[in-house]
């Protein structure tokens, strides 16, 4: 994500380099809209590689969260993998070891370990 952001930065220091003067010849006959162009061009680029992205993996953890089912290996947000037992409306109980059932947040799950044989069949079928 890093490199991402470093070089989006870099291309928009690029294109503020060749826009700027180009705007400043056009003189101020323009007026503010023509400078407030670089920064649209701006929001838009972050709109882009930030902010849709992570609207996209929030919505497929949604989904994921939504879909789960008995007998899915989750992952839990602090580390804890465990199998479904008991589905709520918005707790899980895991079986973390033998005999041990914790209840848990559906949004805490991080994310599938495994999924159920039986949802597995259904979807070949």
């Amino acid at each position: 994500m890093k490199t991402v952001f470093s070089l989006s930065f870099a291309s928009i220091a690029a294109a503020m380099g060749i826009i700027t003067p180009a705007f400043a010849e056009a003189g101020t006959a323009e007026g503010g809209f023509a400078s407030l162009i670089p920064l649209l061009l701006i929001m838009v680029i972050f709109y882009f590689l930030l902010i849709r992205p992570q609207q996209k993996k929030l919505k497929e953890h949604r989904g994921m969260v939504d879909s789960l089912s008995k007998g899915d290996k989750v992952m839990t947000g602090g580390g804890v993998y465990g199998k479904v037992t008991a589905v709520k409306d918005d707790t899980l109980k895991v079986e973390i070891a033998e005999g041990v059932v914790i209840t848990v947040k559906r949004d805490t799950v991080a994310g599938l370990a495994e999924t159920a044989p039986a949802k597995e069949k259904s979807d070949k079928a």
